[in-house]
């Protein structure tokens, strides 16, 4: 593989937001996984867990986690950003824009909005979950070594025409999540990345984020 070979990859890659119900065959998910564990890792403790979810488990779990979201408040293992300011703000913003803008959804609908967001919660249809964690003790470093595993597995997936959504929106019912998986306290649900084949029909899929060019993200010394 070259450079370019890469970047194509990677140029590939988005946040898929609707899925077609097909399964993807147990023995890609393995590969998929088989690749991502060659990231590195702090010590090489290589601290990540991997729960996933297919067919019939996938629906239980999602209707679970739809009936949770109704009743229950957020509480993540992990705490989430304190706010977003200045150019991070605005990145956020643009894509929440261009998402509402694909489906339909003008500025000021918060009912249409709303709906949008449930679909976080639906898995927006992916008929596969992985969830995600890292040992507790392991704190930041754990999270940071794991943050690199998700990216893997979502090149390793797109490889395999395989798409992918990473969502911190499930991981945020962390309590929710210990319970209906049995996961044990001592590690820290991180993320879910929601996967199948994209339905690249669906108006949700339609748009693509941009990218800090290099000198913006930079600071270049000699």
């Amino acid at each position: 593989m070259t450079l370019t070979d890469l970047e194509a990859l990677m140029k590939q890659r988005h946040s898929c937001r609707a899925f077609l119900p097909d399964l993807v065959p147990q023995s890609q998910i393995s590969d998929i996984i088989t690749t991502a564990r060659r990231v590195p890792s702090w010590c090489n403790a290589q601290p990540w867990q991997v729960t996933v979810t297919s067919g019939a488990e996938t629906e239980s779990f999602r209707a679970a986690l739809q009936a949770e979201v109704s009743r229950g408040a957020p509480k993540p293992d992990l705490p989430f950003p304190e706010k977003y300011t200045g150019i991070y703000q605005d990145r956020r913003r643009t894509c929440g824009f261009a998402l509402y803008d694909a489906v339909g959804v003008e500025k000021g609908d918060r009912v249409g909005s709303g709906k949008q967001m449930m679909q976080n919660f639906a898995l927006f249809g992916a008929p596969h979950c992985a969830i995600i964690t890292s040992p507790k003790e392991l704190g930041a470093y754990g999270a940071m070594d794991c943050g690199g595993f998700v990216t893997a597995f979502t090149l390793a997936a797109q490889a395999l025409n395989v798409a992918t959504i990473p969502q911190a929106a499930v991981a945020s019912y962390g309590p929710f999540l210990h319970r209906y998986f049995e996961i044990p306290d001592d590690r820290l649900i991180l993320c879910a990345i929601s996967f199948g084949y994209a339905d690249t029909t669906h108006p949700a899929n339609g748009f693509r984020t941009d990218r800090a060019t290099v000198d913006d993200i930079v600071d270049w010394r000699g």
